[in-house]
């Protein structure tokens, strides 16, 4: 049997994805968490097979989820079922060991057979999009990329500092650094820019 933990913070589409794995014989969903810290949490007490996450959830982003498994040696495996086909996205899912990365809009049955791959230490990804994740390199740093999420989410500089426990000048600095970077003119530019290519 299958163990899986689904985290997706849509209540619908958690539904969706829990009753269609239920239809299968050897999947078991043994959790649902509706934000990334819940998630966490779940995979500790739980101890699922596979991870299947979104990657723009509360708290915790999928793959910042990912990476924290990484970190921390766990044996879940993770698998991302996202709207996002951008490269950037995959890029940062795959340097974060995601074993699978899929596209919400696939057929529903890919999912179950991309799970048992996976969990036979397979990996289950778009081939074209695998091609496209490595055509451009990301020129953010980890810093850079949480600064110009939250201008994305409409933070000041004073708002970002306080969040990540950082001056204001040095959130400006990362703010400077990345627009230098991406080559555009202003931190809504850079942010949005950044966001298309999937690298926040």
């Amino acid at each position: 049997m299958i163990r899986v933990l689904l985290a997706e913070d849509q209540a619908m589409v958690c539904g969706a994805l829990a009753a269609l794995l239920r239809l299968e014989s050897d999947i078991d969903v043994v959790g649902t968490a509706a934000d990334g810290e819940e998630a966490w949490r779940y995979l500790q007490s739980l101890k699922p097979d596979l991870l299947v996450t979104d990657i723009e959830m509360p708290d915790l982003t999928g793959l910042e989820l990912a990476q924290r498994v990484q970190r921390h040696e766990l044996s879940c495996k993770v698998v991302i079922v996202t709207t996002f086909a951008r490269p950037g996205f995959l890029r940062r899912a795959l340097e974060a060991g995601v074993s699978g990365y899929l596209l919400k809009d696939a057929p529903a049955e890919q999912l179950a057979e991309a799970l048992r791959k996976v969990h036979c230490g397979g990996r289950a990804v778009d081939p074209q999009l695998a091609v496209e994740a490595w055509s451009e390199v990301d020129p953010l740093n980890d810093r850079e990329r949480q600064v110009l999420r939250l201008t994305g989410e409409g933070l000041s500089a004073g708002g970002i500092a306080a969040r990540l426990g950082l001056s204001q000048g040095t959130v400006r600095n990362y703010l400077s650094e990345a627009i230098g970077k991406l080559g555009v003119g202003n931190r809504i530019e850079a942010a949005r820019l950044a966001w298309q290519k999937g690298w926040l």
